[in-house]
């Protein structure tokens, strides 16, 4: 099974470069962020098309998650709450190795300017965030929280670290947070295949941060252990970058 979870930045123009990716690389779900339309608005048929189901929590404009997948999934959990009524998460119920596993698709704020109430609100989804995964951990074999987390967790996830202290994709306070999460029985799945330094997944458009791989690695999939042994690999599908009119994303997959 192939699982990748990708911030397309906006799904209904980049469906030149998801084909691609769906012919390269056949996974059986993927998980988007930053749809940034309507669950009508959503381009169901071109992935029907395609022999996916689409799972779909919109939002005019901004935001946005969904779920695409070859199998019909059960159980799609659209009740997280959002701070501010933001279509950020978005949850479903798979089956891997005969695990009931609960796969959840998260869009996290990105908190900057941190001295306006963007940063408060960040706190308080991630609050709200480790409150739900504390009440869903028991009733599942295995957890997966896949998509733009919005923080780089340690130094070596992006090249200036001493440039980021004070931004919210990288204070002190923020990355605790994400240590919170680990510490309810979750790896950071990636960093068990890839120890390298300088593995990005968002790499911005400006300043040719692509051309001198000048990214940060903000995307992530957070797996429980009870289900870690089950992953073959983790990978970074840079390809995607480098396409025409590409998202300033590129995806991130995990083979089970």
């Amino acid at each position: 099974m192939i699982i990748s979870s990708w911030n397309i930045n906006s799904v209904r123009i980049r469906t030149e470069n998801i084909e691609k990716y769906l012919d390269k690389i056949d996974p059986d779900i993927i998980m988007f962020q930053e749809i940034k339309c309507e669950d009508d608005k959503f381009p169901n048929d071109f992935f029907e098309k395609k022999n996916y189901n689409c799972y779909v929590f919109g939002q005019k404009s901004y935001n946005g998650v969904a779920i695409i997948s070859k199998k019909k999934l059960s159980n799609i959990d659209k009740s997280f709450k959002d701070p501010n009524k933001q279509s950020r998460l978005i949850a479903a119920d798979i089956q891997i190795a005969g695990k009931l596993v609960k796969l959840i698709c998260i869009y996290l704020p990105n908190g900057n300017p941190v001295n306006t109430d963007k940063y408060p609100y960040k706190l308080k989804w991630l609050n709200n965030f480790i409150n739900f995964i504390k009440k869903e951990i028991d009733n599942y074999d295995g957890i997966i929280i896949g998509g733009d987390f919005n923080i780089i967790p340690n130094s070596n996830d992006v090249g200036n670290p001493e440039d980021w202290e004070n931004d919210a994709l990288y204070r002190l306070e923020i990355r605790k947070e994400f240590r919170k999460i680990l510490n309810l029985g979750f790896k950071d799945s990636f960093r068990l295949f890839n120890t390298e330094d300088k593995q990005y997944t968002f790499w911005d458009y400006t300043q040719g941060s692509w051309q001198r791989n000048k990214g940060l690695r903000i995307d992530h999939f957070l797996i429980t252990d009870s289900i870690c042994s089950k992953i073959k690999n983790v990978e970074i599908d840079m390809f995607t970058r480098g396409l025409n009119k590409p998202s300033d994303h590129s995806p991130i997959r995990v083979n089970f």
